[in-house]
């Protein structure tokens, strides 16, 4: 089993930054596992945010290409994603995703407020 935990969500103004990190209870981020954020807006469905395969290959929405960053540290262990500029519409929960062979895990969720 593995833990994610996400942090660095808050309040913040448009135009702002926030880093999102995303700890996990043991190596999971490795090029074999396919990771990832997502997010919630308010009642809507939780949306692909970024990607990150074989431990360099990053994707993104194309909405958030340019403004969100998503990487990983060198131990495995943490993903982050930075995001810059934000928009009010980028307000809602973000969670952080690791999918392997055999399971699926996600983090509780960080949110993420962004004012106009």
């Amino acid at each position: 089993q593995v833990q994610l935990v996400e942090s660095g969500g808050g309040l913040v103004q448009a135009g702002g930054s926030l880093r999102l990190s995303c700890a996990a209870s043991r190596l999971i981020f490795s090029d074999e596992v396919i990771c990832g954020w997502y997010r919630q807006a308010p009642g809507k469905q939780r949306e692909a945010v970024a990607g990150l395969i074989s431990g360099n290959i990053a994707n993104y929405t194309d909405s958030l290409k340019g403004r969100f960053t998503i990487s990983r540290d060198d131990a495995k262990t943490t993903l982050y994603l930075q995001m810059n500029s934000l928009k009010p519409e980028d307000t809602g929960v973000y969670y952080c995703n690791a999918r392997t062979f055999k399971a699926n895990y996600w983090g509780q969720g960080t949110h993420v407020t962004v004012s106009s």
